[in-house]
């Protein structure tokens, strides 16, 4: 029985990383939809909102993310996003 809450809890904490990652990606692609609909010039960007830099920060240190998979994060959505491009 033992055994058994040991892999459910490690199913669970499995589950909830990914929960999390999940998050993490939608609130990214969600400012790097910002960022294109609003423009990557700050003038633009409304006061109320913090910088992208900002939120990037605040996230990575919510979620407890390095710079290192961040960058790997973006990179992908990127790539993700100029091969759906693409195939249109």
């Amino acid at each position: 029985m033992k055994n058994n809450r040991q892999a459910s809890s490690r199913h669970m904490d499995e589950r909830e990383k990914l929960r999390k990652f999940r998050e993490l990606d939608d609130a990214f692609a969600t400012a790097l939809q910002e960022l294109d609909s609003v423009g990557a010039s700050n003038e633009e960007a409304t006061p109320q909102e913090p910088p992208f830099e900002e939120r990037l920060k605040a996230l990575m240190q919510e979620y407890d993310q390095s710079s290192q998979s961040v960058a790997t994060l973006m990179r992908t959505i990127v790539e993700l996003r100029q091969s759906s491009h693409g195939a249109q």
